[in-house]
């Protein structure tokens, strides 16, 4: 399958190493210049949890290939957009006229409607997943990240098409196992409220990485989860059909604090996927949180919690709160 990552990000470079690895010709579109910036190679620091329980340290200067223009009658097959959520209208404007007679694959968050977050992208040539990665740049240039065994597809209605199954095949054939969650919708925003929990308290305390080992903040962030469980069913999700998501957020929080401390402080791929987060200036955490104020607020739910760490995500010159960098 010839595949297109649209741009060069953290899901974009662990997602493209691995369906390279598995012998589909892939390339990475940037912006007009980056390809030179960039150069010819992405360094690589994963753990790759695909064949072993602890993961396998990989370490690659990885050749890659890059492109600067996307014409309409390219030759993909497939176009993987994991883009911030608040970039995405931006991206599906860009891809809309773009797309070829290729597959779009939407990995990422979500927090909107599906079809109306997608803009003018053609539905019948979407298809509809979720990383199951993270990680991010040093200030070496170094992507350091792990690699799930796992990654998620879904659908919003109806069994999959016959391009989503090209697209979960794909994936296949890199070694990772497909994870159906046939209501995506509920799934996705389910996925979104829980990253506001973990967001509002990892910039309380300047970034996420601070979360790793400290059992009484990621309790606060446990319970800053549970507070929103209110607001998704506010917006019609009936949690009954996801007990398996939220059940972290329903659990006594005197045990799973204190074990999901235990694995962010010893188990290093537990630990990289907060550690990674260090950026104290990255726009998605903030963003995030915005979001899932603004919609609370909207919608009258109580979130004591995400309001309480308001200043440290709110914009400059609002009436609420300013940020803190």
């Amino acid at each position: 399958m010839k595949i297109l990552m649209f741009g060069r990000g953290v899901i974009a470079g662990i997602y493209g190493w691995a369906l390279r690895q598995a012998a589909h010709d892939v390339e990475f579109y940037v912006r007009p210049g980056r390809a030179a910036t960039y150069g010819d190679t992405m360094d690589l620091d994963l753990f790759d949890m695909r064949r072993r329980l602890w993961g396998q340290r990989v370490t690659e200067r990885w050749p890659v290939r890059y492109r600067e223009a996307l014409e309409p009658d390219h030759d993909f097959d497939l176009i993987v957009l994991s883009v911030p959520h608040h970039r995405l209208a931006g991206a599906t404007d860009f891809l809309a006229p773009r797309v070829g007679q290729a597959t779009v694959l939407i990995f990422g968050n979500l927090w909107t409607e599906p079809l109306t977050a997608v803009g003018a992208l053609p539905a019948d040539r979407i298809a509809w997943g979720f990383p199951q990665a993270g990680g991010g740049f040093g200030a070496d240039g170094v992507l350091h990240g792990v690699l799930m065994p796992s990654v998620v597809f879904g659908t919003l209605d109806g069994p999959p098409t016959h391009r989503e199954q090209a697209v979960r095949q794909a994936f296949r054939e890199a070694g990772l196992r497909i994870k159906e969650r046939p209501d995506f919708r509920g799934w996705l925003w389910i996925h979104f409220a829980s990253d506001a929990g973990m967001f509002s308290q990892g910039l309380r305390l300047g970034t996420l990485s601070e979360l790793a080992g400290a059992t009484g903040d990621l309790r606060e962030a446990l319970l800053a989860g549970r507070e929103l469980l209110p607001l998704l069913q506010a917006r019609g999700l009936d949690l009954r059909r996801h007990r398996g998501g939220v059940l972290p957020f329903r659990a006594p929080t005197w045990l799973s604090a204190p074990v999901l401390a235990w694995l962010t402080a010893h188990v290093a791929p537990a630990r990289l996927s907060l550690t990674a987060h260090s950026d104290p200036d990255a726009e998605e955490p903030r963003e995030v949180c915005r979001d899932t104020l603004a919609e609370a607020r909207r919608l009258g739910i109580s979130v004591p919690r995400l309001e309480a760490a308001e200043p440290h995500f709110a914009r400059e010159g609002t009436g609420r709160g300013s940020a803190v960098r």
